[in-house]
């Protein structure tokens, strides 16, 4: 083992001073410059969130739910289906389909969650979880390019410690300016009992919208052990929306995508 290691560090050594890094020149290429400033790219998400927002009026989907505690309080699971339905503006209606396992996780978690998307769902709520200027702070990390639009990594940080809003990061269409992915923690700890959270979330694109497709939540408990929380969504069925609306939005997804594959 000390011989292959020696080999491998002296074959590593060879390459380095065949380079450049043993004369100071840093041979790493450098990052693709992005298209559009971070002030730009978040004009367009926040518009085009708007313009998804007043298009889509109703929409139906299945969720499933799913519980795994593992820790000093035992091994416990639960599982839920529900049908969700929403009416814009704020309507919200969940119909529970089947339930198994804990019954207490279903009653105390599940239930719970439901319930705080109602509420969440009220304007004078849901204002204060927009991805906007008022409620975030924005920072460009990154650019990826691609014949789609590319994809831009922001950095957020809540401008308030909300249980609706979260720090971290979101990766944002380059064409549709919609976000496809979210790995961010809690601005406040949703429960005393809960050491630290970690959140993932991922989209898909439905028609003309850009629709949760699987949420992860992994928390750590203070009297010790861990708790997976996913949120399962398929089946989705737009019920309701502005045509017209929506064939203007396709329209600006072109030119978007014409424009920021020019400036490449």
């Amino acid at each position: 083992m000390t011989t292959i290691r020696g080999v491998i560090a002296l074959g590593l050594l060879a390459m380095l001073a065949a380079g450049s890094c043993l004369t100071g020149e840093d041979s790493r290429p450098s990052a693709p410059l992005a298209p559009l400033s971070v002030e730009q790219v978040v004009d367009n998400l926040v518009r085009r969130n708007h313009e998804r927002a007043r298009a889509l009026s109703s929409s139906d989907a299945t969720r499933v739910y799913h519980l795994s505690y593992r820790g000093l309080l035992g091994d416990h699971d639960a599982e839920m289906t529900v049908e969700a339905s929403y009416r814009r503006p704020d309507a919200k209606d969940f119909k529970i389909v089947s339930q198994s396992g804990s019954k207490a996780i279903a009653d105390h978690v599940f239930k719970k969650l439901l319930e705080g998307e109602q509420e969440a769902a009220k304007p004078e709520v849901s204002a204060q979880t927009e991805l906007n200027r008022e409620n975030y702070d924005f920072e460009l990390v990154s650019y990826e390019p691609s014949h789609e639009g590319g994809i831009y990594l922001l950095q957020v940080t809540p401008k308030s410690k909300s249980k609706y809003v979260y720090r971290g990061k979101v990766w944002v269409d380059g064409t549709d300016f919609a976000v496809v992915k979210i790995e961010a923690e809690p601005a406040r700890n949703p429960s005393f009992w809960i050491k630290k959270s970690e959140i993932h979330h991922a989209y898909v694109k439905v028609q003309d919208f850009w629709l949760p497709v699987q949420n992860e939540s992994v928390s750590v408990i203070r009297t010790g052990g861990r708790a997976v929380l996913t949120i399962e969504y398929k089946d989705y069925r737009v019920t309701g929306a502005n045509t017209a609306m929506s064939m203007n939005m396709t329209s600006a997804n072109a030119g978007g995508a014409q424009e920021s594959v020019g400036r490449q």
